[in-house]
């Protein structure tokens, strides 16, 4: 059995972040473990630009993305093995991994970085009636087969789900000659950015049907056409809306899950909302020792913020390795209150808090003129009005050690939503 000192399971945006992080604070024995064939994890068949303007200042496609993170760990001889499947994560932090070149081996380390990212809900979840033809494809596995191995995958298309993956997919199939009818969403109002809508949709006149679903496939060897319908308030289909849409091929972008199959190995307490870990504002998940970051904790709409928050993972993650910082026995509990779906982290450590804490937070629904609130035991601390909230992007507050001053004895924060 081989030891490090820190281990990162994903070699993605989140994973690599993390890494250079724990190597700029002083940790020098690490490794990153990653199971496809190449570094940079989902950015490599994002080819649309959009990325880096947070962490470099400039425009950058998913690719030109992912190669700065891995120019940076080449450049500091971080060691990474590919193709490297772990199957197993236990709660003393044993790692059990498969490849090609080990065979089945076993690491052990003093601290682990959780960076496995996230999956597509797929067809099976939604309990569509039909055959199963082809023609019937995730988002994501669309875009990998354009953007990665130059396969065509259809030329009368709709899409099912206003994810960001989505929206950028109907404008990567109209570029690429398809004709897409249509995108339905299931909920009142679309799960992707703005910005997304505008660039992807409108720029094209690709029409967006909110509230509605599909109902229907039709297509025995390949899809035929598809039935949508409008559905009411508790997103139950309406009778005599049915409409038959002509199509040869029908993407999904119905959710993202993360891949939490090891957390729950190793012992870790899993979010029911975010599908997550729950953590603390270092990041460190119930499990002594054992971080996680990125789209394994929660679905994140900008890979800047998955590298913000990464790099805090990998700099906790070092601080536990150095013992710089211990656990303070005390922490207050982060809740959500009205409108607010979730937040992470979600606890803080009272006894030794950093001078700010980032929590960032999805709300339930499209709201207008709202305000966002944050209590401290019940007294207000923070109430700042936004034009408006969606759930499709990610919003967040900062709290500073001076708020925590006159609360010397805080348990409970809550974030939350107010009229106003």
């Amino acid at each position: 059995m081989t030891e490090h000192d820190i281990v990162i399971i994903g070699g993605g945006p989140a994973g690599l972040a993390a890494a250079v992080a724990a190597r700029n604070a002083g940790v020098t024995d690490l490794l990153i473990l990653e199971r496809d064939s190449f570094l940079g994890g989902i950015l490599n068949q994002c080819i649309h630009n959009g990325f880096g303007l947070h962490t470099f200042q400039e425009e950058l496609t998913g690719p030109e993305y992912a190669a700065r993170y891995i120019e940076m760990v080449k450049k500091e001889n971080i060691p990474f093995l590919l193709d490297t499947m772990v199957l197993d994560i236990s709660p003393e932090k044993e790692i059990t991994m498969v490849n090609r070149e080990h065979g089945l081996s076993v690491i052990k380390a003093r601290a682990i970085i959780l960076a496995m990212g996230c999956r597509e809900r797929p067809r099976g979840a939604l309990n569509i009636p039909g055959y199963r033809p082809a023609g019937i494809y995730s988002a994501g596995t669309a875009q990998r087969f354009i953007n990665i191995e130059g396969k065509k995958v259809g030329r009368e298309v709709v899409i099912l789900g206003s994810g960001d993956i989505g929206l950028i997919m109907a404008r990567r199939m109209t570029l690429e000659g398809a004709a897409v009818k249509v995108v339905a969403e299931l909920m009142p109002y679309s799960g992707g950015l703005k910005r997304n809508i505008v660039q992807c949709l409108d720029d094209y006149n690709i029409p967006l049907k909110l509230s509605h679903t599909v109902v229907d496939i039709e297509g025995k060897e390949r899809v035929r056409g598809v039935t949508l319908a409008k559905v009411d308030e508790n997103r139950v289909p309406i009778k005599g809306t049915e409409e038959f849409i002509r199509c040869d091929t029908l993407l999904l972008s119905v959710g993202l899950v993360p891949e939490n199959e090891l957390s729950k190995g190793a012992g870790v307490r899993i979010s029911p909302v975010t599908g997550g870990p729950v953590v603390d504002d270092r990041l460190e998940t119930c499990q002594d020792g054992i971080f996680a970051c990125g789209n394994v904790l929660h679905v994140h709409d900008l890979v800047d913020y998955v590298s913000e928050e990464a790099s805090l993972a990998g700099t906790s993650a070092a601080s536990y390795i150095n013992a710089k910082e211990k656990k303070g026995s005390r922490a207050a509990d982060i809740e959500t209150g009205n409108g607010v779906r979730y937040t992470v982290p979600q606890k803080l450590d009272i006894e030794t808090r950093k001078d700010q804490v980032t929590v960032r937070f999805r709300v339930a629904d499209v709201y207008k003129d709202r305000y966002i609130s944050v209590y401290y035991d019940g007294t207000r601390v923070l109430h700042k009005k936004k034009r408006v909230l969606a759930p499709g992007k990610m919003e967040q507050v900062v709290l500073n050690r001076d708020s925590f001053k006159k609360h010397p004895a805080l348990q409970k924060i809550v974030v939350c939503t107010e009229v106003e």
